[in-house]
């Protein structure tokens, strides 16, 4: 009896052992930065709250996360923040001096990531079988790139089109039946912003279906008989490796060319197209910095470069972000319609209902001016400008409750629903959609 009671003993102290270790990996992601940080939600009922509101933004340190830009806080649309505990008290104090009414989507950030993340990031390169499933870092996405490049040669080339601001590659995958004849092609981009980690998840998802169902589904083989794919996993490769090791929830690029000791440039409004107007910041420090001139961003250049000189080719592009559960195409500069409005707003239409098939998940659709927020200088105002007939920009899940910090164990559906509007939206590069 007694050596049973001995090994229980000491069958609990190795359990309490591994749990307070355990604990002490999981709450030394990002050093416990994010350890009482709240994010909240509001919804300026006056005008009158949208000025206190954006006051209390500018007077105190808070991370907005929807909309992106301060002078975007409009009447009665949705506001999510991040409040960290280093100013909640002066935050909630100057809301409850105005009356503004909110509610807390989470209490406790770094628990949130902690319980979303573990110690599973750190533990994966050991693991032979490549998860879809999780979340990847920059490394583990670049090689698997090079793994998919061999392993897929018949449909895959992987090539490099410049290196980013800290000397990374920027890596393309060329999707599609290899074939000596012109072929036309859609561009994807995935991870302008380096926070929402389930677009690049996305793109490996959509990679991988198209060379596992080459064979069996009839429509992926037909499209990558006509068609090239040309995308781009991880477009702000310094900004998703910075999300990784440093801050959570890093946006820019990593450039550093200021005397405000202020990092990075908003890689979506650093396109040449209304550049710095509406929706845009010119201080280097606002998460929305449109840069010190268009295209300063040798990863902006480098896409930009790369979509000009395939301009005949490319007759579709589109990116992706998150979060809101929305597709958008333009103008995001300006509140007005596209000369082929019609034939684009068909296609989103399509779209939306062919991802709604598999879950039920909604999407809005619609002008990204008047259907999110007026934003300029962005990757898909540019394409569209510059001659690509069908330019999208996907928000992907959820609508709020989880933000950039969608748990892994959504990515599979949230992939599954995606590629059934991007197959949908590639059926229509097939036909006529002429800019004018």
């Amino acid at each position: 009896m007694e050596g049973n009671a001995r090994f229980v003993v000491t069958a609990l102290l190795f359990a309490a052992v591994a749990f307070l270790n355990l604990r002490c990996v999981q709450t030394s992601l990002y050093n416990n930065r994010y350890n009482g940080d709240q994010v909240i939600r509001l919804v300026p009922k006056t005008e009158e709250e949208v000025d206190a509101l954006k006051n209390i933004i500018e007077q105190v340190k808070v991370d907005l996360w929807q909309p992106s830009s301060i002078p975007s806080v409009k009447l009665g649309v949705v506001a999510d923040i991040h409040v960290p505990r280093s100013t909640s008290q002066q935050f909630f104090w100057s809301l409850l001096q105005t009356g503004i009414e909110f509610k807390t989507l989470v209490s406790d950030l770094q628990r949130l990531i902690d319980m979303q993340s573990g110690a599973r990031p750190r533990l994966r390169r050991s693991n032979p079988l490549y998860s879809y499933e999780v979340y990847h870092s920059l490394e583990e996405i670049q090689s698997w790139m090079q793994q998919m490049n061999q392993s897929y040669s018949h449909l895959l080339y992987l090539f490099s089109i410049g290196k980013s601001y800290e000397g990374r590659p920027l890596f393309v995958l060329q999707l599609g039946k290899r074939s000596h004849s012109f072929k036309k092609a859609v561009w994807i981009d995935c991870g302008i912003h380096a926070r929402e980690w389930i677009g690049p998840a996305f793109c490996q998802w959509f990679v991988k279906e198209a060379v596992q169902t080459y064979r069996n589904d009839s429509t992926m083989r037909r499209l990558l008989k006509q068609l090239y794919f040309y995308i781009m996993p991880v477009f702000n490769v310094d900004g998703y490796h910075y999300s990784w090791t440093t801050d959570r929830f890093w946006r820019k690029t990593r450039s550093n060319s200021t005397n405000f000791n202020c990092h990075g440039v908003d890689a979506n409004r650093n396109w040449k197209v209304k550049w710095c107007g509406e929706g845009a910041s010119l201080h280097p420090c606002a998460d929305t910095y449109c840069g010190p001139v268009p295209e300063s961003e040798p990863e902006v250049k480098a896409v930009a470069t790369f979509l000009r000189k395939h301009k005949k080719q490319i007759k579709a592009y589109i990116s992706f972000h998150a979060y809101s559960q929305m597709l958008l195409y333009p103008y995001a500069y300006k509140d007005a319609f596209i000369p082929n409005y019609k034939c684009v707003e068909s296609v989103a239409f399509s779209a939306v209902n062919a991802l709604y098939s598999a879950y039920g998940v909604k999407y809005k659709y619609g002008p990204a001016s008047s259907t999110l927020y007026v934003t300029s200088g962005s990757s898909m105002d540019w394409a569209y400008k510059h001659g690509i007939p069908y330019a999208f920009a996907f928000e992907l899940r959820d609508t709020g409750y989880y933000g950039f910090l969608l748990p892994e164990s959504l990515i599979k559906p949230t992939c599954i629903e995606t590629t059934l509007a991007v197959k949908n939206i590639t059926n229509h590069i097939l036909k006529k959609c002429p800019l004018r």
